[in-house]
């Protein structure tokens, strides 16, 4: 059974933070909620704690996972970003938003698209998800636990979902909201010009973005 901590969603509690930390670095996976949905994470750098969250979600090989960086700095560690795609990426983060980007060498294999060697990273404005990385100094795999039940933004209730992973992973964390159902705003930001993958909770924001953008990279 998982071990379940209670934080508090604006100040979570800097002792309970730690214990998680502790136990993600070991190679724990866990339940936690993000600024969309409610997802299975671990630590980036631990490959069993990985190869879990793959095989609890059932992905294929070629399957990317995304992952959630504290910065914009800490993104240009894992990903090579264009200057237009700096620029983009700093008037939304933190936010709802997933962008696609050209992986670096620090990025595991298990993570990104193995054919592309790009990966999907993040950056969220929520408060439990940047004490986390703050105390992990890595970055989370994040990936919705809705899709566990079949399919994304399937409308589970929270007691729901707890309890039909409670076997399955290491740790939950509760912060007594309710569980989201509409996932990140996705951009694809490995061309010249940006491209909107999937609508989101942010996307009135991008739209105006990408177009300004494409007008600038069109008078280049």
């Amino acid at each position: 059974m998982a071990t379940i901590y209670t934080l508090h969603p604006e100040t979570p509690q800097t002792r309970t933070i730690g214990k998680i930390r502790d136990q993600l670095r070991q190679g724990a996976v866990m339940l936690y909620p993000t600024d969309t949905v409610y997802a299975i994470g671990c630590d980036l750098t631990v490959r069993s704690a990985v190869e879990q969250v793959r095989q609890i979600k059932r992905m294929s090989g070629d399957k990317p996972l995304t992952f959630l960086c504290s910065s914009l700095s800490n993104i240009a560690t894992y990903a090579h970003v264009s200057d237009a795609g700096y620029r983009l990426i700093k008037r939304l983060i933190p936010g709802p938003y997933t962008f696609l980007l050209p992986a670096t060498k620090l990025v595991p294999r298990l993570v990104m698209d193995p054919k592309r060697k790009t990966t999907g990273i993040r950056v969220p404005d929520h408060a439990i998800c940047q004490a986390l990385l703050r105390a992990l100094e890595n970055p989370l795999v994040s990936t919705s636990a809705s899709t566990v039940f079949g399919q994304s933004g399937a409308r589970v209730s929270k007691p729901e979902l707890f309890d039909q992973l409670d076997k399955l992973v290491d740790i939950i964390i509760d912060d007594d909201s309710t569980v989201g159902f509409q996932v990140s705003t996705m951009l694809d930001l490995t061309g010249e010009e940006p491209i909107l993958l999937r609508k989101g909770l942010g996307f009135e924001a991008v739209s105006g973005l990408v177009a300004e953008a494409e007008s600038e990279q069109s008078m280049v």
